[in-house]
């Protein structure tokens, strides 16, 4: 396959070819309607109560020594021989009266600024997987050169809001160092805000810095005007690793956001049964939180729910099941329970872009939705229960996303809209489609739809008979072409250039 011609600056926003692909101007989605509430406000309580059992009586195993001393010096219950801190009722409710209900996070471009909590939905590209996937060249490890295509993708787009944590992992690149080619991406190919990798103090420091320098401030003004986020994966049942503990330690001490997520699988890590993977999930969660607030009170921080099940049968995960979706509207419910931005996820367990990719995936989705999620993570690009990330798969999504947002914005009733005067005009039995108020609207009354194809059968098969991953592939290639790189300050860019240098020369001697 032929390297798709970049465009690069401002400049270069025409395309000499067909026609762009269409797609929804940048906005701040907003979810007008009220959540769903698929558990009663006893429900809810009884949940909560159960939560507070598991961390008064059963305890959550740390294994860093920094935060032991934290949760000690706070009044918690702690035995270091065991590394297991139990936390009271009062002190989970005192660091809950910090905690904000809403913030931004604010990257170079500041038209970019994420909302995060209240009705406002974020959606961001996929983090993470080891593997990538395109129908052309199939299924191979994680590199460079597909992460920064992927984060091309991302940029083009107007309805990916920000990026995850390495949309794949380039293995080419040393372990301890490829976060810094990653977040140099990040900055250079986009002008969105990021997740960085939590993994150890190190790492969630650099993402800092470098954000810092992208923007021009300061660590200090930077503490005050978050632009990076972290997901912290609790390595459920009940357990908070060294090296998670000191990456949520460093953002929170910067006043950036974390999303405390416990990865509580249903049958595996959780209790088999939802109520009780969601009092576990609801524990881990809180004792998160509370971390965050007993470094920093008022550190920006989100519930994080990612709760599903496996399959009984070989224990592998699933995504996008009934429980899934229900786990997402539920822990909703739990998030406002305590004023908290919450962070979800839809995904999927297919193997390919294929039909059980989308329905899954869409599942999921809705149950994002309707639980009134703020952040929608791995939103774009998932694949194969998160192993892989999917050119292919990010235009279905992107057209999922984009069919939501339309889905969102509220029907509007007045004179102009109800269309009486069109309906004395028209005859029984006649149609509207030469009436002036169908042809004052025609080109903006409904969704145009990117990877849709609504053409008869005749006309389709005509046209290359192609199905929408087919036609998926079309797009990625199509908006790589059109993609145009933001335009950065080459002085900024020269100092990014020198961090990163700086860091891996230091990493290579041995600092974190």
């Amino acid at each position: 396959m032929n390297e798709p011609r970049r465009k690069r600056g401002p400049e270069r926003t025409s395309n000499r070819g067909p026609a762009p692909i269409p797609q929804l101007p940048l906005r701040r989605v907003r979810n007008p309607y009220p959540p769903m509430q698929l558990l009663s406000a006893d429900q809810v309580e009884a949940i909560h109560e159960a939560s507070l059992h598991i961390l008064e009586n059963f305890g959550i195993e740390v294994m860093s020594g920094h935060a032991l001393s934290l949760f000690e010096k706070a009044g918690a219950k702690v035995d270091h021989a065991t590394q297991t801190v139990w936390l009271d009722r009062g002190l989970i409710a005192e660091a809950l009266k910090t905690t904000p209900s809403h913030y931004r996070l604010t990257s170079r471009n500041p038209e970019r600024t994420i909302h995060l909590g209240g009705d406002t939905l974020n959606f961001t590209l996929v983090a993470g997987p080891p593997n990538v996937h395109d129908m052309e060249r199939g299924r191979r490890a994680g590199n460079m050169n597909d992460y920064r295509d992927l984060v091309r993708l991302a940029q083009h787009f107007n309805c990916i809001h920000m990026l995850g944590n390495q949309v794949c992992a380039p293995v080419e690149l040393p372990a301890n160092q490829r976060h810094l080619d990653t977040y140099r991406a990040n900055l250079t190919l986009t002008d969105k805000s990021f997740h960085v990798s939590a993994i150890g103090r190190g790492r969630a420091l650099d993402g800092v810095a470098m954000m810092a320098i992208a923007r021009r401030l300061t660590l200090d003004e930077m503490r005050d005007d978050p632009g990076i986020t972290t997901i912290i994966s609790v390595n459920s049942p009940r357990r908070f690793d060294d090296a998670m503990s000191e990456g949520l330690i460093a953002m929170a001490e910067h006043g950036q956001s974390v999303a405390v997520t416990p990865f509580t699988l249903m049958g595996a890590m959780s209790p088999v049964t939802l109520a009780g993977a969601l009092a576990q999930q609801n524990a881990e969660a809180l004792f998160g939180v509370t971390l965050t607030q007993l470094v920093r009170p008022g550190a920006p921080v989100m519930y994080g729910a990612f709760t599903s099940n496996v399959d009984m049968r070989s224990g592998a995960p699933a995504f996008g099941t009934p429980e899934n979706t229900k786990a997402n509207i539920a822990s909703g419910q739990l998030a406002r329970r305590y004023g908290l931005p919450y962070r979800t996820t839809p995904g999927s367990a297919s193997n390919a872009s294929d039909a059980q990719g989308a329905y899954e995936t869409m599942m999921a989705l809705w149950g994002a939705v309707l639980g009134h999620g703020n952040l929608i993570y791995h939103a774009a690009g998932w694949q194969e229960g998160g192993l892989t990330a999917s050119f292919e798969k990010f235009i279905i999504d992107v057209e999922a996303i984009q069919h939501v947002m339309e889905f969102l914005t509220p029907i509007e009733v007045n004179e102009g809209e109800l269309a009486l005067d069109a309906l004395g005009r028209v005859p029984t039995g006649g149609h509207f489609f030469g009436e002036p108020h169908t042809l004052e609207r025609y080109s903006t009354a409904f969704y145009q739809p990117m990877l849709s194809n609504w053409q008869n059968y005749e006309a389709w098969q005509e046209a290359g008979g192609l199905d929408a991953t087919a036609r998926a592939t079309r797009l990625w290639k199509k908006a790589l072409e059109d993609y145009v790189e933001p335009a950065m300050d080459p002085a900024v860019r020269e100092e990014l250039d020198a961090y990163v240098s700086k860091r891996k020369e230091a990493i290579g001697q041995g600092e974190p």
